[in-house]
């Protein structure tokens, strides 16, 4: 059989992975500064968790996992017969694989509501599963690094929440736009072009736009039932870049009013503290997830074309689903793959990032491998890493396999330097040779 996997999955050799953790630490490093604290939740979750909670599209990319055993004999019979997979799926299937980290989050935190404080400050990285077409920057399976808080209606925490995009993507040097809007606004938009009934056909289509442009926008209203002047006047919304002209435009509509009162508290915390990208209003940003309710943002790399790379919001009801009411969240989520693949591109990885391995002993003879064994051990136990060839073959095979590997040091034990304990270090980039006895060695190669 040929080896292959699914599409919209990868495997990621040894220099992909700690890029990926160089990644994961940068972030969390932040999360941690702001006091985020660590949870896990599990990669399945019960359907009935899952469904309804990000639009009829989101519903439709869920993996869902089937019953164990003979799963067609509880099947819908009928379902069965008329082909209705939408039904028959929910008699065969119990469970599906995490969408997102937001919802199971908001499960947890309902189940575990004595067990924690509010507000409660978590971050989670995570694997998740969407059974999206698969393309550059978009996986059907892939991590997301994700910070919530929720237990306060503070706008502190949006302001907070962007800072931390903002002093990630400092760090990882990556220039990028931080887009932010508020739902209600949009809800506003709909009120004022006397849509309200079709918000949700509006939003899905907007969130649209960078994709399929505006034309394509108002097409997909139309196909909502939303006629073409109507869906004409929404667009013109997407030419106002300041909250005062909202205000005015808003003048009868008391959620979209509120919506700008929202985002001017939110800059009233953000402007008291330095940031280093920038930060942009923009009304056409929509997040088509269905459970947002106020502050959304979406972050865009400014040097390479991938899409968001980083998103999140304010969500009023989402634990109520599960029974805990009056319970509000908000929270970001970044999106690491496409974060690596930005990286990759722009080659912002430190060099030799992937030479995890200090120093390997290269062993002449059956009696100097065992001594270098033992060498090995000892600079491990300085915490140096170090590796030993598995057996003493030719020395040109063991020089090659070194190169191979990338190691940056390498040392050849033989007769003479078992005897006497001096050891030649020889730099692999450079070839320079240097002659050491134990603890200069140890302290050469701890530099």
């Amino acid at each position: 059989m040929k080896p292959s996997i699914l599409k919209g999955t990868r495997d990621f050799l040894p220099s992909q992975v700690i890029k990926r953790q160089y990644i994961f630490s940068a972030i969390k490093k932040v999360f941690q500064n702001y006091g985020y604290v660590p949870i896990e939740t599990p990669v399945m979750e019960k359907l009935s968790t899952l469904t309804g909670k990000y639009g009829d599209e989101g519903d439709q990319l869920l993996f869902k996992v089937l019953n164990n055993g003979d799963y067609l004999s509880k099947a819908d019979e009928q379902a069965l017969e008329e082909r209705d997979s939408k039904k028959l799926a929910s008699s065969i299937s119990k469970r599906g694989l995490r969408y997102d980290l937001t919802v199971p989050f908001a499960r947890f935190v309902a189940m575990h509501q004595n067990d924690i404080s509010f507000p409660f400050k978590r971050y989670q990285i995570q694997q998740v599963w969407r059974g999206d077409k698969p393309q550059k920057g978009r996986y059907q399976e892939f991590y997301q690094c994700d910070a919530d808080v929720v237990g306060s209606d503070s706008l502190m925490y949006e302001a907070e929440l962007v800072k931390i995009f903002d002093d990630v993507y400092r760090d990882l040097k990556i220039n990028v736009t931080i887009k932010v809007n508020n739902r209600k606004v949009l809800f506003g938009i709909a009120e004022a072009c006397g849509i309200k009934d079709k918000f949700v056909e509006m939003t899905v289509a907007i969130d649209k736009v960078d994709k399929i442009g505006k034309e394509g926008v108002i097409r997909e209203m139309i196909s909502k039932d939303i006629d073409e002047d109507t869906a004409l006047k929404v667009l013109t919304f997407f030419d106002v870049d300041n909250l005062t002209k909202l205000e005015e435009l808003f003048a009868n509509s008391p959620t979209g009013l509120k919506g700008v009162e929202e985002l001017r508290e939110f800059h009233k915390y953000l402007d008291l503290s330095e940031t280093h990208n920038e930060i942009k209003f923009d009304i056409s940003l929509a997040r088509g997830l269905s459970y947002y309710t106020g502050f959304i943002v979406e972050v865009q790399a400014k040097d390479v074309q991938i899409g968001s790379i980083g998103g999140g919001g304010r969500y009023d009801d989402l634990t109520s689903s599960f029974g805990l009411n009056g319970v509000s969240g908000v929270g970001i989520s970044f999106g690491a793959a496409r974060i690596y693949d930005v990286m990759e591109e722009l080659s912002l990885f430190p060099e030799a990032i992937d030479q995890t391995l200090k120093v390997l002993l290269i062993a002449l003879d059956n009696e100097t491998h065992k001594y270098a064994f033992k060498l090995c051990s000892q600079l491990r136990a300085k915490s140096i890493s170090t590796d030993l060839y598995p057996v003493p073959a030719k020395l040109k095979k063991q020089m090659k396999y070194a190169n191979q590997i990338n190691v940056p040091f390498t040392i050849i034990i033989g007769s003479d330097e078992m005897e006497s304990e001096t050891f030649s270090l020889k730099n692999m980039l450079t070839g320079d040779q240097v002659k050491c006895q134990f603890d200069e060695l140890v302290n050469l190669l701890s530099e």
